[in-house]
């Protein structure tokens, strides 16, 4: 309970609005209120004052004929909204003033908040990130997406290993969500075609609703904001009510369940049919709703079509709304009588396209049989499409049928029909006029290798947008203690509008006074940190250790094998006494493996087994912890990014799009180990080559070695270091009840070809990290690079790459 009566004048206002709520729509009594009960009062106030925001912003945008920015993205990773509504509304310190003694504190209720699931990494974090800033630069903007009820899964980890639980997030509805009743679109499946020349009509099998709910993602330092609309898929009928008349009540609820899993489950397992086709389903249900809708609100405010490039930009985030380019010419052709050309000229000035992977592997095909038996209508339009593009490269390289070959639409399938697949990746290339990467190496390459072709063929459509982070949520919020510093410091909140002003920090890193402060900040949140490791995990970690931190989604090209491998060398080390001087060290990973995703629940799985031999032995735990912390998302990153002393981006180069992990852990004064990949680069260049530890093999190193045929037994053979680490996985050194467990992970580094070349980086990383030691046994000198790291990502905001985008490819003006 919280004694209101007891709160400043200044908060008044605020109390007497939260006991309004907790009476007249939460309904409790406020002497017995609990925190969920607060938590609830308190997101209704700011849920009121939003919802005033967002009708004015609306109004705004009608009666100014806005252009428009419509974010199309499978995934909006958007974590709690409570501290990021406050701080937006600028009610942060005066909600702290009235919570506390004797009842929660503001944190304490925050803490009630589920993460929204909405995502899964960085694609997700990313989207969130950019409506932050849509909304605070004032573009008229709005995000689109699946209202998942569950998330892609909740990671609990048994004896080692990950578990998937439902992560149902959304079980008595978010506060923050607005329900649009009377904003629903029907979508539909299956059937057949009757053409009727330039236009088909479409007699689909089955149909679906999408129904509204809206997310208000406020700006700050403004009164504008940014629309999250989610849909939820929904049955035409709730039960087959003749079923269920008859007591056949399971195939009354199947017939909801056919329907409503659509938006279930973020990305479901796709290693099966089914789950392939509701992936197909779940990607043109978010798809069709959208542009449904954005045409909707567009004829309802100029009831015409032929201005629609002229005021709408849409943004494919990826390839999972690429089938948007196919869906958005049905709409305008089938359903409101534009001819061909003219709809196709629309879509082409209409769509831009967001690239995020240059491995081919990666990039995402539908099989056509499955797409003409789900979309019947669509594979027609891509038909289409291909054939009118192909008809266009034969004009300028008459003959190139190799060309056309790389290039089309379809991939032949060696020339078996059931073997032919559509490239989506394609299709966004050839329905945009605009196509970026992600960081300066991710574009250049892009245009080098996977769209090379496409480059040649369009050179004027190709660029690159470095990604950036909200240094709102990812500084302002999730580390106020090193924010209050940087307040002091430059004079000005500014900075959290304009990120570049942390360049005036420089002259500081060699102020006595301030990297005391710096450190005190820093070892504060690495005690926070400690202590929430201790509470959910029973591990006990030395604040005054060496925070050394590898946090993402778990993947093979990521290397988290590599920090392991480092760590049992380190571990072999002390107890050999060869290490020498070394810092105490705490290793700490986070991420989730993708559920069919073998290998990386083995990587799961050893860095357990090692934690246990490690964080066990009395020889070297006071030098050496590891731990593994769980269900990795936005409110745990929250809490480690600010207390991390080293980021750990080991990926091998040319693999990494561009990373934005990097960015959030360097913005909280940690340093960097990593390659030459993705954004690495790019923060090097702006926090100094001497103030970043790089190491490994480049681009060009890493293809000359697949080139000449990577022999990972020379690097096993030749160092005895790492043979040792090696034979001790293999061995079941870690695996003790178990010694086979490992053998996997052994012969994929030694026998099957050790892809992503971790032995022929693993020298240089071993020897880097004693650099690292070295540094951090000098204390002044590391919190001087750790400054000089903050001071220099001010070129990392979401609102420098927004602003990007505004004018170079959406053709928008920003505040």
């Amino acid at each position: 309970m919280t004694d209101f009566a007891h709160c400043p004048s200044d908060s008044e206002q605020l109390r007497s609005e939260i006991l309004h709520k907790m009476l007249g729509t939460v309904a409790a009594e406020p002497s017995r209120a609990t925190k969920a009960d607060l938590y609830q009062s308190l997101s209704q106030v700011a849920r009121e004052r939003l919802a005033l925001r967002w009708v004015e912003t609306q109004n705004d945008d009608r009666a100014n004929h806005a252009r428009r920015v419509y974010y199309l993205s499978m995934e909006f990773l958007i974590g709690r909204a409570m501290n990021n509504a406050l701080s937006a509304l600028g009610l942060r310190e005066t909600a702290e003033a009235a919570f506390g003694e004797p009842g929660p504190s503001l944190d304490e209720v925050i803490e009630c908040e589920p993460d929204a699931a909405l995502g899964n990494g960085g694609l997700g974090r990313l989207a969130a990130c950019f409506l932050d800033s849509m909304a605070t630069l004032g573009i008229p903007s709005w995000g689109y997406g699946v209202r998942y009820e569950y998330g892609m899964f909740a990671q609990s980890i048994v004896n080692g290993c990950q578990v998937e639980k439902p992560e149902a997030w959304v079980q008595d509805r978010s506060p923050w969500e607005f329900p649009r009743a009377n904003k629903h679109h029907t979508v539909r499946f299956g059937g057949t075609c009757e053409h009727h020349g330039e236009w088909a009509e479409w007699h689909a099998a089955d149909s679906v609703e999408a129904k509204a709910f809206d997310y208000v993602i406020p700006g700050h330092g403004t009164e504008r904001v940014s629309t999250l609309r989610l849909w939820k898929a929904a049955a035409p009928a709730e039960i087959d009510l003749g079923a269920f008349n008859t007591g056949d009540y399971q195939r009354a609820a199947e017939f909801k369940n056919r329907f409503e899993n659509i938006s279930w489950v973020l990305y479901p397992n796709d290693s099966t049919s089914a789950g392939r086709e509701l992936r197909l389903r779940q990607e043109y249900f978010f798809v069709s709703a959208s542009l449904q809708d954005i045409l909707e609100r567009h004829e309802s405010e100029y009831g015409t079509f032929t201005n629609l490039a002229e005021k709408i930009a849409i943004h494919l985030n990826d390839t999972h709304p690429a089938i948007g380019v196919a869906e958005l010419m049905r709409l305008l052709v089938d359903e409101h009588g534009m001819a061909w050309a003219d709809a196709w000229d629309q879509c082409r000035r209409i769509f831009s396209y967001t690239n995020h992977t240059l491995m081919p592997e990666a990039l995402e095909t539908w099989k056509v049989t499955l797409i003409q038996r789900v979309l019947p209508r669509h594979i027609l339009i891509i038909y289409r499409i291909n054939q009118e593009f192909i008809d266009e490269v034969l004009r300028v390289y008459p003959g190139d049928m190799d060309l056309v070959r790389r290039v089309s639409l379809i991939d032949d399938g060696n020339g078996h029909d059931k073997d032919k697949r559509v490239r989506m990746a394609h299709l966004c290339i050839v329905g945009s006029h605009r196509v970026n990467g992600v960081s300066q190496l991710h574009s250049d390459l892009m245009v080098q290798t996977i769209f090379a072709d496409f480059a040649r063929l369009y050179p004027e459509r190709f660029h690159n947008k470095t990604n950036g982070i909200t240094p709102r949520r990812w500084l302002a919020q999730a580390n106020p203690a090193l924010s209050a510093l940087l307040d002091e410091r430059l004079g000005t909140r500014e900075w959290r509008l304009h990120l570049d002003r942390l360049a005036e920090l420089r002259p500081s890193a060699d102020d006595v006074g301030f990297r005391a402060a710096f450190l005190a900040a820093k070892r504060g949140n690495k005690l926070r940190l400690a202590n929430y490791v201790a509470r959910e995990l029973n591990i006990r970690l030395d604040p005054d250790s060496l925070f050394d931190v590898q946090v993402k989604r778990i993947h093979e090209y990521k290397r988290q094998l590599l920090n392991v491998l480092h760590v049992i060398t380190r571990y072999n080390a002390l107890l050999d006494g060869t290490a020498g001087d070394v810092a105490p060290r705490s290793v700490i990973f986070a991420g989730k493996a993708a559920s069919s995703y073998h290998m990386a629940k083995q990587v799961i799985r050893l860095i357990h087994d090692v934690a246990s031999v490690v964080n066990s032995d009395p020889r070297t735990r006071d030098l050496l912890q590891v731990v593994f912390i769980p269900n990795y998302g936005v409110s745990v990153a929250e809490l480690i990014m600010p207390a991390a002393n080293l980021s750990e981006q080991i990926s091998t180069a040319g693999t990494e799009a561009s990373g934005t992990g990097n960015m959030k852990l360097s913005l909280n004064g940690a340093l960097t180990i990593g390659t030459e990949d993705g954004a690495n680069i790019e923060i090097r260049d702006n926090v100094g080559a001497d103030n970043i530890f790089i190491f490994g093999n480049n681009t060009a190193q890493v293809n000359a070695i697949r080139a000449a045929g990577h022999q990972p037994m020379d690097f096993y053979n030749n160092d005895p270091a790492l043979k040792e680490a090696l034979d001790r996985i293999d061995s079941g050194f870690f695996s003790p009840g178990e010694r086979p467990r490992y053998h996997d992970i052994f012969n994929s580094l030694l026998h099957y070809g050790d892809h992503y070349l971790l032995l022929a980086d693993y020298a240089d990383y071993v020897a880097t990290q004693k650099r690292v030691d070295a540094l951090y046994l000098t204390p002044d000198e590391w919190q001087r690079k750790a400054i000089l790291n903050v001071a220099g990502m001010g070129p990392f905001s979401a609102d420098r790459t927004i602003r990007d985008y505004a004018s170079d490819t959406w053709n928008i003006s920003t505040l």
